[in-house]
């Protein structure tokens, strides 16, 4: 590991005056489990490293009459047994998917939604877009994307939250460059397919942080998430999905659906929404939404068996949200 500066502000205002506007120079540090074993293994090798966890303001969950505020600090557990995480099933749901203690105990929001891809070829020295998606396409491509992967990113975004989040219309608070500097942001603005090794996956500057995640009042709708996985231990999903619905008079009048871990950001599904709004929620027009999400895949050639899962996915997270048997295990 390269030798770095470490640096504990107490304040947003001082996160700011520590981060740097260039590339690469800093970076900031939540509850570490995703940026140490980076700088580990040298793939990111900051001068300074700006640790967050002495900002009080970033560890608060707070509620009005328009949204809940959850800071970027809150650990993941913390948030899962907090009584308003009851008004957003597929937020629980999905943190209760995560089967590693230390994840979930050590492991932030913001952390979370902003943690590098797992992508092995980038993860081994070989960059982001591993020579501009060359060694996937030609080498091992079974945990990479199936949607939105026509470019040289090939990379599926390793977020477990955010599905549910962007499903969820969650907003981001950034803060920066300048200490007035704010910025609200969608989630799913937030992410990007990068098209040079120059960006990152996303839209954030080197001087600006993520401090809240921004809920708003659910209003009745229903959700859920839903993960396929390899097993029961604490390997990250081979697909998931996250729905939100409103449903009025036994039919879907709204629908968020959003896939995980098939694209280079979370991929909101226009085919399975389009399938499912006005119609009720039955095992039928569950498999239709999730035929309909698959039909635009575009598998590499290790991956196809993510096409089936998506389907899967799609329709489970649908019949879950409705509260019906989603015939899984």
């Amino acid at each position: 590991m390269k030798a770095f500066e470490y640096a504990a502000p107490r304040s947003e205002s001082e996160v700011l005056e520590l981060l740097s506007g260039e590339a690469g120079h800093t970076e900031v540090l939540a509850g570490g489990t995703d940026l140490v074993g980076l700088m580990k293994k040298m793939i990111v090798t900051p001068d300074r490293v700006v640790s967050l966890s002495r900002v009080a303001s970033l560890k608060k969950i707070e509620a009005d009459s328009t949204a809940v505020r959850v800071g970027a600090m809150v650990s993941l557990d913390e948030l899962a047994e907090n009584p308003v995480s009851e008004f957003y099933p597929a937020i629980r749901q999905a943190i209760d998917e995560i089967a590693s203690l230390q994840l979930r105990s050590q492991g932030t929001l913001g952390g979370e939604l902003c943690q590098r891809p797992r992508c092995w070829y980038f993860r081994d020295g070989h960059g982001l877009l591993a020579a501009r998606g060359k060694d996937v396409v030609e080498g091992d491509s079974r945990f990479h994307a199936i949607f939105g992967n026509a470019g040289p990113a090939k990379f599926v975004c390793p977020s477990r939250l955010a599905p549910a989040l962007v499903a969820l219309d969650a907003r981001l608070r950034i803060l920066g460059p300048h200490s007035n500097d704010e910025t609200l942001m969608p989630l799913e603005a937030f992410y990007r397919t990068p098209k040079s090794e120059r960006e990152r996956e996303f839209l954030l500057d080197p001087n600006q942080f993520v401090a809240q995640v921004i809920l708003p009042h659910p209003e009745g709708r229903l959700s859920a998430s839903y993960e396929v996985r390899h097993g029961a231990g604490p390997e990250y999903p081979l697909v998931s999905a996250a729905s939100s619905i409103l449903v009025e008079r036994g039919r879907v009048v709204e629908a968020r659906v959003v896939l995980g871990q098939v694209a280079p950001t979370p991929w909101i599904s226009r085919e399975a929404i389009d399938a499912i709004v006005g119609r009720p929620v039955t095992p039928e027009t569950a498999e239709a939404a999730g035929e309909a999400a698959a039909s635009v895949a575009t598998p590499l050639r290790d991956n196809e068996y993510k096409v089936r899962l998506a389907k899967v996915a799609v329709k489970r997270s649908l019949l879950k949200a409705a509260g019906l048997e989603t015939g899984g295990f």
